[in-house]
């Protein structure tokens, strides 16, 4: 027993254990960024020169400086950062350490590769379009990661995110097309969404399917009906159902023209605009209102939900439904967004991985929006690095998303707890 001075048995705070899983999971991270170190020292070897960030694009009306910052010197020291910080997370650093030291590592990662990237070539690194595509690119994501909070928050796992952008960006190409209106297209994808999220609260609520084959079953459906309607229906008169208007830039005023900010974050679509208000819309909901409350309540303990008079199966269809209005929009980007036109399979995986951004968002809808964006950033920066003519082919960047995805769900960044009654269906 420890005792003070005056022989008072001192009071010794309780040390908590650190359990096998949790040093699994320090040891994985520390592992991982110490390796992203060793790459970018391993890249220092194939750097020379400057590397230059254009922060201005050749339309913007103020041209702000090209920077330039000595390539070797940056890879170097960015290379060194990795490796402290993966060493601080392998000797357990105290307190919030570990996270600062994961941020350090991560940011340094980032900053040593584009420098290695961009180091000696004839061309910038264009930084506005870099963080603008981001944007782009993030937006459905993070539309699709909100669907999932909603619906995993009260307990229904949805796989099928992929499958509801898929039926939803085929409904915004037909109705818009027919219409030739923006605002009845994407009325039409968040019909089409809500349907498909239906059925997903059909089978998984009331039949209780195992949810996570549910998903996959309902993904092929998706797959297997528009492909069937596109043969039928659309190719044949692409002319008449498959021409819908394509979203325009809308452009903030006063903002708009700040530099470099306001090309980035306040001329892009009314979809983009959407997604930052429903972050924020499903956060207030879900920690701010009595539905929030239910919602959660019904996903953790749906036992005690129901003997204070909640109806678990009702909030559960509502919450199903609601995040397929969200992923309705989300699918409304793939065909509304660029040709406003419709192939198969257009959404080439981007339901799976707004699924993982919502898993490293620890069903958080900010959490989920930033991994949203973290993802849109390495899509477009592949697109970028064709530019640089860099020795990386832009096809193992595309990866590295999916990469995300597994190290999401082998746990290796940090402990991720889904909802206590995720998948379980309710049985009074």
């Amino acid at each position: 027993m420890t005792t003070t001075t005056d022989g008072v048995p001192a009071v010794v705070a309780p040390q908590l254990a650190e359990s096998a899983e949790e040093r699994r999971q320090r040891y994985s991270a520390g592992v991982l960024i110490i390796v992203a170190g060793v790459l970018l020292l391993i890249f220092l070897l194939s750097t020379s020169g400057d590397a230059k960030f254009a922060l201005s694009n050749a339309f913007d009306e103020v041209q702000l400086p090209t920077v330039a910052i000595p390539g070797v010197a940056t890879v170097a020291i960015c290379g060194v950062l990795c490796l402290l910080a993966g060493v601080g997370y392998l000797i357990k650093l105290p307190g919030r350490l570990p996270v600062l030291a994961g941020a350090v590592g991560g940011l340094a990662f980032v900053i040593g590769f584009l420098a290695w990237a961009a180091a000696g070539r004839d061309l910038p690194f264009p930084v506005s379009n870099q963080l603008a595509g981001t944007l782009t690119v993030a937006t459905p994501l993070i539309f699709g990661a909100l669907c999932g909070v909603l619906c995993e928050r009260a307990g229904v796992v949805n796989v099928s995110i992929e499958g509801q952008f898929l039926a939803a960006a085929f409904a915004a190409s037909v109705v818009g097309s027919v219409t030739k209106s923006v605002p009845a297209a994407l009325i039409a994808a968040m019909i089409a969404g809500v349907a498909m999220a239906a059925l997903l609260a059909l089978f998984a609520i009331k039949y209780k399917v195992n949810q996570v084959v549910l998903g996959v079953v309902l993904n092929l459906l998706a797959v297997g009906v528009t492909g069937f309607l596109f043969d039928q229906l659309v190719e044949p008169a692409s002319g008449e159902f498959n021409s819908a208007p394509v979203l325009e830039k809308i452009a903030i005023p006063g903002l708009s023209a700040l530099p470099f900010f306001g090309p980035v974050l306040f001329e892009q679509t009314i979809l983009a605009y959407l997604a930052g208000v429903s972050v924020l819309v499903v956060w207030t909901v879900l920690f701010k209102t009595s539905w929030g409350l239910r919602i959660r309540s019904v996903g953790e303990h749906p036992k005690a939900a129901d003997t204070v008079g909640i109806s678990v199966v009702g909030i559960r269809w509502s919450a199903v439904l609601a995040g397929g209005i969200f992923a309705g929009l989300g699918g409304a980007f793939f065909t509304l967004s660029a040709t406003g036109a419709f192939s198969k399979e257009i959404t080439v995986g981007n339901g799976f991985i707004a699924l993982a951004a919502l898993i490293m968002g620890r069903w958080h809808p900010g959490w989920g929006a930033i991994m949203a964006l973290f993802f849109g950033f390495v899509t477009q920066m592949a697109s970028q690095m064709q530019s640089l003519s860099t020795p990386v082919p832009s096809q193992f960047l595309l990866i590295l998303p999916y990469l995300a995805t597994i190290i999401a769900v082998a746990g290796l960044v940090g402990r991720v707890r889904a909802p206590a009654a995720d998948g379980i269906p309710y049985e009074k």
